[in-house]
């Protein structure tokens, strides 16, 4: 009866420190991988900024917590949340069904598409496995962008995975590689819009299928975590609705729609 006893308490005492563990957050530690302009990067004074961060730092204002932003490489992002060296990654993480199997997603902040860059002296004008064959496809490591090239060109060309798309972009410059498949975001800020580098996006850009581009951006919880999700679902969905959102977007992104096109 003793141990019963015993047993039901220490179920009720985890059950209470998950439930107030939700419930009662003041600080939360936001993972965010480094540099990815306009959406995360540091200016040359050292400050953290970006759109994910400016939107973060908003909604953690709305829900009234302190945000903290710890930096993590992008392949270890999930592990790091898993192991709670942070409490959310607002990181431009693609909502997708295999990442839902680990974690808890907020609602879409962020829908971009992906797309191709080369140089634009490069004699590709579109990409197909005619066009890509014995090419070299610089991505990210662990994206999706790294899975749909894999499964749709990896029998056709070289892939060549990167873990930051500083790298990628060093590699390009070096001429190691042929083209590059990146969030059209990061790859606008970092390749169309720099006055020292002359590239274009190669063909359309691209969306779909879901199975690889997902139902775009949200904020990942552990799964315990609803409450917390939920707070930010709040502030997000007040962000929304009483402009904030347009104001901290237009700040980052010179098109005129949520959705570049």
């Amino acid at each position: 009866m003793k141990k019963l006893l015993t047993v039901s308490l220490l179920g009720l005492a985890v059950a209470a420190a998950s439930s107030a563990q939700a419930r009662d957050y003041d600080h939360v530690r936001i993972g965010v991988d480094v540099p990815y302009e306009p959406m995360e990067y540091r200016t040359p004074e050292g400050e953290l900024t970006g759109f994910d961060i400016e939107l973060g730092n908003e909604l953690c204002e709305r829900i009234d917590v302190t945000c903290e932003w710890i930096e993590q490489e992008w392949d270890g992002i999930i592990p790091g949340l898993m192991s709670r060296n942070y409490d959310a990654i607002m990181s431009s993480m693609t909502i997708n069904d295999e990442r839902r199997q680990t974690v808890l997603f907020s609602d879409p902040y962020f829908t971009p598409p992906s797309a191709w860059f080369a140089p634009s002296s490069s004699e590709l004008e579109e990409t197909t496995e005619e066009s890509l064959e014995g090419k070299t496809i610089g991505v990210q490591r662990g994206t999706l962008q790294d899975n749909y090239v894999t499964d749709m060109y990896g029998s056709v060309a070289d892939i060549s995975r990167y873990s930051t798309a500083d790298d990628m972009v060093l590699d390009m410059e070096a001429e190691r590689l042929d083209i590059l498949f990146l969030d059209y975001p990061v790859g606008k800020a970092t390749l169309l819009d720099s006055d020292n580098r002359d590239y274009r996006v190669v063909g359309e850009t691209i969306t779909e299928p879901k199975k690889y581009f997902g139902d775009g951006f949200g904020i990942a919880f552990r799964k315990r975590d609803e409450a917390l999700a939920d707070r930010f679902n709040d502030a997000l969905a007040e962000v929304q609705q009483d402009g904030t959102y347009d104001e901290i977007y237009n700040r980052y992104f010179s098109e005129s729609k949520k959705n570049a096109e």
